[in-house]
């Protein structure tokens, strides 16, 4: 992921992923593009659409063992 300016991110996506994710990020109302260089642009105006962007390309390109551990870590953080 490139930061272009404040909330502008340019994430670098597999293609096969990558129209998965741009209409998972429509449904969420997050802004997002893909333009023609084939990169995946996203708007990110506030904390809770970080957290919804990187739910979201987790969701999609972690690994089962990845997604357990965030999940625990969630866990964990709330238990606090």
């Amino acid at each position: 992921m490139t930061n272009d300016i404040l909330g502008a991110q340019v994430l670098q996506i597999p293609l096969s992923d990558r129209w998965l994710i741009y209409h998972r990020l429509q449904e969420l109302m997050i802004s997002c593009s893909c333009p023609a260089d084939g990169s995946l642009r996203v708007q990110v105006n506030n904390l809770l659409e970080a957290v919804l962007i990187r739910s979201t390309v987790m969701q999609f390109l972690a690994s089962r063992h990845e997604l357990i551990e965030w999940l625990e870590r969630c866990w964990d953080y709330s238990a606090e």
